[in-house]
């Protein structure tokens, strides 16, 4: 199946489209993906989306670009990656896209107006609510989108969401046929939204959390929006990844606390070792000790992907249905 990228063009900012493009033809797909991720995760996330969106495509033929905001800070690495791989933002009203998805990024100021990207995200989220079939929002971005689009303030947690958790259904929803009845999901962020505030404003929750709250909810505008709280894309060891280096940075004293394990994620004897490995680090603070990290082990049980393309080729198929049943006006202003 091919998954092919657009030769990038020098641009600043997405532009207002001037007319309605073309869609693809029946049995293909055109998915955009907006990538915020930090550098440290940018092509961990690329891998992730392309290998979900291609493994539940079946015998849909799927065309794949990436695209990323500019004004997000960039090594000059993640820089010449982008510029060889991604099309620019300015080009996106251009293409027939299907389906969007926009990640997150690692938060830098203290709200998400203050962000210097925010600008561009509102546009972002202005323009996928009509030229779009469907729009997937996660972590951040979805925090951002729901800001944005009706004033929902997330809320900020004692201390970090990480680990894996089961999520039971919560509605019956084309997104989540065939599903379980509970999935486990990783999840990794700093803030809620408090499930509350969405259903006051016709948010439909999907799936949730005992421990980590809401998890899959959804919204009907011109476009169908999507969002994840929690991460389904994540590969094994993405929750390990973020660990490592969350720790890493606490030895360099760029962050003032100590990150916690994820929960339900490491099996008990890597806990044990990581526990000992804390309170050498709170003792011993210095940068040479990230090379002493020993080997780390899993639970059995962490999520390999089978939940999330199911997700994702539910999504797809909804992406090529050739009509759409529209929601009533009320619910899409």
């Amino acid at each position: 199946m091919a998954l092919p990228f657009d030769k990038p063009i020098a641009s600043p900012a997405l532009a207002p489209a001037q007319s309605e493009p073309e869609r693809t033809s029946q049995g293909e797909l055109t998915i955009a993906l907006v990538n915020n991720m930090p550098d440290s995760a940018l092509k961990a996330t690329e891998r992730q989306f392309m290998r979900l969106v291609q493994s539940a495509a079946g015998e849909t033929r799927v065309r794949f670009h990436c695209f990323a905001l500019p004004t997000a800070a960039r090594s000059k690495q993640a820089k010449d990656h982008i510029e060889k791989g991604y099309v620019d933002i300015a080009e996106l009203h251009r293409l027939p896209i299907d389906g969007l998805i926009v990640t997150g990024a690692e938060p830098l100021a203290a709200t998400l107006p203050e962000e210097p990207y925010w600008r561009e995200f509102t546009d972002l989220i202005d323009w996928a609510r009509t030229n779009t079939r469907s729009a997937i929002w996660s972590c951040l971005a979805a925090h951002a989108a729901l800001l944005h689009l009706d004033g929902i303030e997330r809320n900020r947690l004692p201390q970090k969401c990480s680990g894996v958790y089961d999520c039971a259904r919560t509605a019956k929803d084309w997104l989540t046929n065939d599903l379980p009845p509970s999935i486990k999901v990783s999840h990794s962020r700093l803030n809620e939204v408090r499930e509350s505030d969405l259903v006051d404003r016709g948010y439909q929750i999907l799936t949730r959390s005992e421990q980590a709250g809401v998890d899959i909810f959804a919204r009907d505008f011109d476009s169908r929006f999507i969002f994840f709280q929690g991460h389904p894309e994540y590969d094994a060891l993405s929750l390990q990844r973020e660990y490592m280096r969350d720790i890493a940075r606490f030895l360099a004293g760029e962050r003032k606390d100590y990150p916690a394990v994820p929960a339900s994620y490491f099996d008990t004897e890597t806990e044990e070792v990581l526990a000992d490995f804390e309170q050498r680090a709170h003792a011993h603070r210095k940068v040479e000790m990230a090379a002493e990290l020993p080997g780390l082990t899993l639970r059995r049980g962490v999520p390999a992907g089978g939940a999330a393309t199911t997700i994702f080729r539910n999504w797809l198929d909804f992406l090529g249905q050739d009509a759409r049943v529209r929601p009533p006006e009320s619910v899409r202003k």
